[in-house]
C-alpha cells in the first residue's frame, strides 16, 4: 500500500470512529446515558429474569470488574435491581426496573437514528456492503489486538 494510501486510510478511520462516537454519546445524553451503557441494558432487556454479573460479561466479552463499574454508575439512575442468587452468595442477578425496561425502545431509536443518518442517500446493497466491509476491518484489526496482547 502506497503512503498516500496508508494516510487516507487512517484518517478517515479516525475521523468516522470519533464522529460516530461523538454523536453516540450526543444521542445518548438525552436518555440519560453514555456509550456502552445503551448495550448493557439493552442486552438485559432481553432477559426478562435477568443476567448475573459473570453472565453479562461473558456476554459483553469483557471482565467481571468493568462490568461491575459500569452497573455501580447505572445503578444510581434506577435502571435496574440487584437480587441475591439463591443457592450462591456470590452471585448477583441483575433485572431491569421498570424504568429500564421503558428505555430500552429509545435505546433502539437511538440506533436506528444512528445508523441512518450515519448511511443517508446509501441503498441497500450499499449499506449491507459497508457493513460486511466493516466486519472485515474489524477482524483484521483483531489480529493486531491479539498479537499486542
Amino acid at each position: 500500500m502506497e503512503l498516500t494510501d496508508v494516510l487516507a486510510t487512517n484518517k478517515a478511520l479516525v475521523k468516522v470512529a470519533k464522529l460516530y462516537r461523538s454523536a453516540q454519546a450526543d444521542v445518548l445524553s438525552a436518555l440519560g446515558l453514555h456509550p456502552g451503557q445503551d448495550v448493557l441494558l439493552w442486552m438485559l432487556g432481553q432477559e426478562p429474569d435477568g443476567m448475573t454479573v459473570s453472565e453479562i460479561a461473558a456476554r459483553l466479552g469483557v471482565e467481571q470488574p468493568t462490568v461491575t463499574r459500569s452497573l455501580s454508575r447505572l445503578h444510581q439512575g434506577g435502571w435496574f435491581l440487584r437480587e441475591a442468587v439463591p443457592g450462591d452468595r456470590r452471585a448477583t442477578r441483575i433485572q431491569l426496573t421498570g424504568k429500564g425496561r421503558a428505555v430500552i425502545p429509545e435505546i433502539e431509536a437511538a440506533w436506528r437514528t444512528l445508523a441512518e443518518t450515519a448511511t443517508a442517500g446509501m441503498a441497500d446493497d450499499t449499506r449491507a456492503t459497508l457493513v460486511d466491509l466493516l466486519e472485515r476491518v474489524r477482524g483484521n484489526l483483531l489480529t493486531l489486538v491479539a498479537e499486542t496482547e
